[in-house]
């Protein structure tokens, strides 16, 4: 899957998407897969009501470029690094997806799909990450786990994705990321 994934990430045109005319401010984040009991699962984190964006939400580890970062992929490694422990070495960049405008934090986030191993000793940050939440690819395929709703802004109707697992809600930038990823992967399934 691997170089499956790796493949399909590099013979496509990146875009922004967004639905704000307002400048957005870079971010990156990192979608970590990982080979368990064989099968792929994706790690997200659930925020703290500590941080300031997206307090209690399944997300993808990332945050904000740094005057320091010297691209969107060291902010990906530096934010997963930081806030659940996994060591920029011990990541395979498989590729990036589109980047994706946020309208509530105002970020343009490019997400970059990676490997990661398995089993690894997470270090959770627990000012910014409330749990580490793993799904199998299998389960975010099941129809049942997904559905879409229509929204406005700014008089223009979009649609945002939403996926549950477990109890668990992933909306927002992250299910829009995710979609694209699953949508990418698996065409023509």
């Amino acid at each position: 899957m691997k170089e499956r994934i790796r493949q399909i990430l590099s013979q496509r045109e990146r875009k922004d998407i967004t639905i704000t005319d307002t400048p957005l401010a870079p971010a990156a984040v990192l979608l970590p897969l990982y080979e368990k009991e064989g099968e792929y699962h994706i790690l997200f984190t659930r925020r703290t009501e500590k941080v300031e964006y997206h307090k209690g939400q399944i997300c993808f580890p990332g945050g904000g470029q740094d005057e320091g970062d010297k691209s969107l992929e060291e902010t990906a490694l530096r934010e997963a690094f930081e806030e659940i422990g996994v060591r920029p070495q011990d990541v395979e960049i498989l590729g990036q997806l589109d980047s994706i405008g946020t309208i509530s934090s105002g970020f343009l986030i490019t997400p970059f799909v990676a490997l990661i191993p398995h089993p690894y000793k997470f270090e959770v940050n627990a000012d910014e990450v409330e749990e580490l939440v793993e799904v199998p690819i299998s389960a975010l395929r099941d129809k049942g786990n997904y559905r879409e709703e229509v929204g406005l802004y700014q008089g223009r109707p979009f649609r945002s994705s939403i996926y549950q697992y477990q109890g668990k809600v992933i909306t927002g930038a992250t299910a829009g990321i995710l979609k694209q990823f699953l949508e990418l992967l698996f065409a023509g399934d």
